[in-house]
């Protein structure tokens, strides 16, 4: 199968450890539009393959982002925001694959805003109906896949660069990180795409506004991980636990990093957690 590729263009910002801005270039990428019936439509862009550091480094971040290994990742197709509560509607309304769905679950509503309240294995059933829709692979991405897409080729704390601001992320700005000043705290989910810049893949929302649920099953740090971009889903004591990525309204910069990681049981839902597809990219090459 094979679709038309259409291109965009969006703006890449790089701010300083005083979160001032350093440099503002144009970028330009190329997506397709998956058609979810009603006006609604889901963007999917490209995500060129490679190979990139994953984790953090010494005296950088948690114990579980450690060691810091190399991964090489293959192209895949990813959702430019977060799943919108437009967006699961539509997918709600499709034939049941494993689970039932309800169609209005998030707690701070709004059409363009990201869905909320969703578990880890309402997530997967979104994929399965949309896949089955669609004729394509959809499915949540990889944690390897997430972080690989979050840096799009960067090695700072965040994608934007060593710190951030409430101007260009959505989370409690009453914490800093590095020397940034304090911002707001919106203490809500914002529509996606508020802020106008994108990483250089041309992702948005990538820190904060929801957690985003991963594949794999929580490991407490990286001894053993997969290093081909795969689910790390093995069976272990915390196979019921799921990665969660990007931090969101609620926590503090710290938590929005590339390369933090959090967790909850897979039947878990609240008001900071959310999710993006991803799609792979053979049919299309």
């Amino acid at each position: 199968m094979s679709t038309i590729l259409k291109s965009f263009s969006f703006e890449v910002v790089t701010v300083d450890r005083k979160g001032q801005e350093t440099t503002r270039r144009k970028g330009e990428a190329e997506y397709f539009e998956e058609d979810l019936g009603d006006g609604v439509t889901l963007e999917m862009v490209y995500v060129p393959g490679g190979t990139f550091m994953m984790g953090s480094p010494e005296g950088e971040g948690d114990d579980d982002e450690k060691p810091q290994h190399r991964v090489t990742v293959r192209p895949f197709f990813m959702g430019k925001y977060p799943v919108t509560q437009a967006q699961w509607r539509q997918v709600a309304k499709l034939p049941k694959i494993e689970r039932d769905l309800e169609a209005d679950l998030s707690d701070f509503r709004g059409a363009d805003r990201p869905v909320e309240f969703i578990s880890w294995y309402d997530a997967v059933e979104f994929c399965a109906r949309l896949a089955q829709k669609a004729g394509k692979s959809y499915h949540l991405p990889s944690e390897a896949e997430w972080e690989y897409a979050c840096r799009a080729g960067t090695t700072t704390p965040f994608h934007i660069g060593e710190t951030i601001t409430t101007d260009l992320a959505n989370y409690d700005g009453n914490y800093i990180y590095a020397k940034a000043p304090k911002g707001i705290w919106r203490e809500e989910t914002t529509p996606v795409g508020s802020f106008k810049v994108a990483n250089a893949f041309s992702l948005f929302d990538m820190h904060g506004n929801v957690w985003e649920w991963c594949l794999d099953n929580w490991h407490s740090n990286y001894q053993g991980a997969p290093e081909d971009g795969s689910a790390w889903s093995d069976e272990n004591d915390n196979q019921d636990d799921k990665l969660l990525r990007g931090g969101s309204w609620i926590d503090s910069p710290e938590s929005c990093r590339s390369a933090s990681r959090g967790f909850y049981d897979a039947g878990f839902s609240t008001d900071d957690v959310g999710f993006r597809v991803v799609c792979a990219a053979a049919w299309t090459l």
